[in-house]
């Protein structure tokens, strides 16, 4: 099977060769990676046989896109907001936004301007996609772009004592996304719509599910609709303890549901592959908190195993993932122990890795 036709069995809930695929790694792991293999950082999911290709056309490119040498180096994006690397991961130190009275925070102009451009990150994708499952990323798209623009104390205030103006922004929030989003479906030939929201923290959501249905739903709903608009599956990206709002995402027409953090309240795998699963199709759960980085490699063998056997029981449904990033303190064995439970051995890495040589010669 081609990776396109593997990732689409498993959205059908049909099994396939083997699971799909879709793994990130800290730029520290990328370079750890790259050394062993010998190929340059951006093709390490490549040769570690990732099935999805995707990149950002709205402000995760900031974030995760641009990589600095240093930490300390930074920038400022498109939206004003300024960027510092810390600990190998773009932070943001300045929120234009910030302390700013309701009627500047309502002047505040999207920058539409740069839309050719951030949707041109979208090309070298589709060129590289060949037989590849390819994605367009347009998160951040509702609550987590206008604390990116405002900070989070003041979000939260505003969502607390001006919740209209929180809803007002909310709206723009999304509605830049659905513009770019549009623009991307309509030019690029794509297998799914990649959206993203983090709302949830370790433990509870970040607001109550009351104000989350009030104010950041129906806005995240016009998000949904621009990918179900243009026919595709529609992804979604939250991390920590979102239990609360998973039937809201599946009432909403959510096909993809990541990253499945089951260390977090009421995300266990198994429980919601029960729940949901006739429904919904699952990326993540691998733990990289304690298993990865900590665990044997007999742990990590029978722990992918038993979530492989538990996400793929009706037959597929899955897309083997990390809950984060893998960090660069997991050992380089878990990493290949991982890949192999799910029938990608090191052997095939490593051959994978010389063709990518080969290449590029």
């Amino acid at each position: 099977m081609t990776s396109r036709e593997r990732v689409h069995a498993a959205l059908r809930r049909e099994p396939a060769d083997r699971v799909p695929i879709f793994m990130w790694f800290h730029p520290d792991t990328a370079r750890l990676l790259s050394g062993v293999l010998g190929i340059p950082g951006g093709l390490v999911g490549e040769a570690m046989g990732n099935d999805i290709v995707q990149t950002w056309v709205n402000n995760n490119y900031a974030m995760e896109g641009i990589v600095h040498e240093n930490d300390g180096e930074g920038h400022v994006d498109e939206w004003g907001i300024g960027w510092v690397k810390r600990f190998s991961f773009n932070q943001i130190e300045a929120y234009p936004l910030a302390g700013k009275p309701a009627e500047e925070v309502l002047a505040y102009e999207f920058p539409d301007g740069q839309a050719e451009r951030l949707l041109a990150r979208m090309e070298p994708v589709i060129a590289a996609g060949q037989d590849m499952f390819v994605g367009c990323d347009v998160s951040p798209c509702v609550f987590e772009m206008y604390w990116r623009l405002r900070g989070m104390e003041d979000v939260m205030l505003d969502i607390a004592e001006r919740p209209e103006l929180a809803d007002e922004m909310f709206r723009r929030c999304a509605d830049f996304a659905i513009r770019v989003g549009e623009r991307a479906c309509a030019r690029f030939p794509l297998d799914w719509y990649w959206t993203g929201d983090d709302v949830a923290g370790q433990r509870c959501l970040m607001m109550s599910p009351a104000s989350w249905r009030r104010l950041v739903k129906p806005h995240l709903q016009r998000v949904f609709d621009t990918g179900k608009q243009f026919k595709l599956p529609v992804a979604y990206h939250c991390c920590g303890a979102l239990r609360p709002i998973v039937a809201d995402l599946v009432e909403m027409g959510l096909d993809v549901l990541n990253p499945v953090q089951a260390n977090c309240p009421g995300m266990e795998a198994g429980d919601l592959k029960r729940e949901f699963g006739r429904r919904l199709t699952f990326m993540g759960g691998v733990d990289t908190q304690w298993l990865l980085p900590r665990g044997t490699v007999d742990e990590v063998r029978r722990a992918t195993a038993e979530l492989l056997e538990v996400m793929t029981s009706d037959g597929g449904g899955y897309i083997l993932a990390a809950s984060h990033t893998i960090s660069p303190e997991t050992p380089l064995d878990n990493i290949f122990a991982l890949f192999a439970e799910a029938g990608v051995t090191r052997e095939e890495i490593f051959d994978r890795a010389a063709a990518i040589r080969k290449r590029m010669a």
